[in-house]
């Protein structure tokens, strides 16, 4: 459609053709008004639902109340006549149709000839800003991103009021044309990253970005389907954002998203989360740290512990309390992977039942199914107990994508050392280590396994340790 669209110095051909490029007479949403303005004419387009009905009555009333164009063109009627911040003149047909459909509005003028005036006088429908429901904090800022690019621009500008400070727009997508906001800070990120994160979002050729970030993480990486890691991390708090570009991190804000993207991602910047940074530094680090600790666990325990059962040989006296004194109608594995399906069915019911019952009915069927499972014997105490916990922990880390590759990983851990004991348990962990480092992001001269892979004491210190020192200090121990 943009190609269609070549305006003359006719402005009754220039109105037909904005007519027709757009199907105003079939669009009930795409308002075309049309002015007097003494002995000269103005037409004016805009989609409802996307101006400001307040400035643009205003900006009626100011022309309406002119005595004509003074046969001025476009550019000089700017200068002199458009009481408006945000306006510009083109002739452009590409950025005609791309403002135009962004929210824009287009005013052609009988004076202007071919060129149109571009009245930025947008807004977006938007929610408030407030706290991330998957992100919470005990202490700190409650607001959160939204699906409005600008908006969440904006909370970034709010806590970074720093020139150093770069936005840089992109738009991705044939037909949806999407906004993209590449930030990033001048003196702390490597520029040259910067340039391929540019370069990967500039070759993309895609329609649309339908599932907004997550669609985009796909354009942008290679997929390794067979490893389930997360390959970029993403937050949802301005002020998560924020400590992160002050450190060197570049970010991507895709717009209708709420999610901003960070970059470059490793392994273990997942496991830390926002409530480290509002406590004090002992405080902090004892979180930390057990985070780190149940994380782990929730991958190994149920397998270590079933290499445990099927080996009572190699149990210490001091866990033998940990051998079941019954195994069950079924063997031990299949009440493992059993109860693995349960606890994701549970979740998905919860997911889909009214908020009003969703926890009542969540707990109450759990507790139900465990009782009665136990009861009939398919099921052992002990199983009920180690799945309950490996299902809280997977809670202590806020990525949906990581807990599941958690358990993608545990579950191929479990059937390893089914079929081939300590040996299967010996690949299993081999194969998890290899899966790590391999796994490939957009992270430029870093590993996954960054800093533990290339070794960086500090930064690794920095990220198992809560420890008080200077953002200015800290970026340069990120880079």
């Amino acid at each position: 459609m943009a190609s269609a669209l070549q305006l003359t110095d006719s402005y009754e051909d220039n109105v037909r053709c904005m007519d027709e490029s757009f199907s105003v007479d079939d669009n009930f949403d795409l308002i075309k008004k049309v002015l007097r303005v003494g002995s000269d004419e103005l037409t004016l387009y805009y989609i409802d639902g996307f101006v400001k009905d307040g400035s643009m009555t205003k900006i009626f009333i100011y022309l309406l109340g002119l005595k004509g164009l003074e046969n001025k063109s476009a550019t000089d009627f700017m200068k002199g006549h458009m009481p408006y911040v945000e306006a510009e003149v083109t002739s452009d047909g590409e950025a005609i149709t791309r403002s135009l459909l962004s929210g824009a509005t287009i005013m052609l003028g009988s004076t202007f000839g071919g060129e149109v005036m571009i009245i930025d006088a947008r807004t977006y429908p938007a929610r408030d800003t407030a706290e991330p429901e998957g992100d919470l904090v005990m202490r700190g800022a409650r607001d959160g991103f939204v699906e409005t690019m600008i908006f969440n621009t904006a909370l970034i500008r709010r806590r970074i009021r720093h020139p150093e400070l770069t936005m840089q727009y992109l738009s991705v997508g044939e037909v949806s044309r999407t906004d993209l906001c590449v930030c990033y800070m001048k003196d702390r990120a490597d520029l040259d990253y910067v340039e391929q994160i540019k370069t990967k979002i500039k070759a993309i050729r895609v329609d649309a970005l339908p599932m907004g970030q997550e669609s985009l993480m796909e354009c942008l990486i290679r997929r390794q389907w067979y490893n389930p890691f997360p390959k970029i991390r993403t937050t949802e708090r301005p002020d998560t954002a924020a400590a992160q570009l002050l450190e060197g991190s570049v970010l991507i804000v895709c717009d209708n998203s709420p999610q901003v993207m960070v970059l470059p991602t490793s392994m273990f910047d997942f496991l830390q989360e926002t409530n480290d940074y509002y406590f004090p530094p002992l405080t902090g680090t004892y979180i930390r740290i057990t985070r780190q600790i149940i994380f782990w666990l929730a991958l190994f325990f149920t397998p270590f512990w079933y290499l445990m059962v099927k080996n009572p040989g190699i149990v210490p006296t001091w866990l033998s309390f940990m051998q079941p004194e019954q195994t069950g109608k079924i063997p031990i594995i299949a009440q493992l992977l059993l109860v693995e399906f349960l606890i994701d069915g549970l979740r998905m019911a919860s997911l889909n039942t009214p908020n009003m019952l969703s926890n009542s009915l969540s707990v109450v069927g759990g507790l139900i199914l465990g009782d009665f499972a136990v009861s009939i014997g398919w099921l052992i105490p002990e199983v009920i107990l180690y799945m309950a916990f490996v299902a809280i922990a997977n809670f202590t880390q806020r990525s949906y994508e990581l807990g599941y590759a958690v358990k993608f990983l545990r579950i191929l851990l479990l059937i390893f050392t089914a079929l081939f004991d300590v040996w299967g348990f010996v690949a299993g962990v081999a194969l998890i280590v290899l899966l790590l480092a391999t796994n490939r992001g957009i992270n430029g001269r870093r590993s996954y396994l960054y800093p533990l892979i290339p070794f960086d004491g500090k930064a690794l210190l920095s990220l198992l340790t809560r420890v008080k020192k200077p953002l200015r200090q800290q970026a340069k121990s990120h880079k």
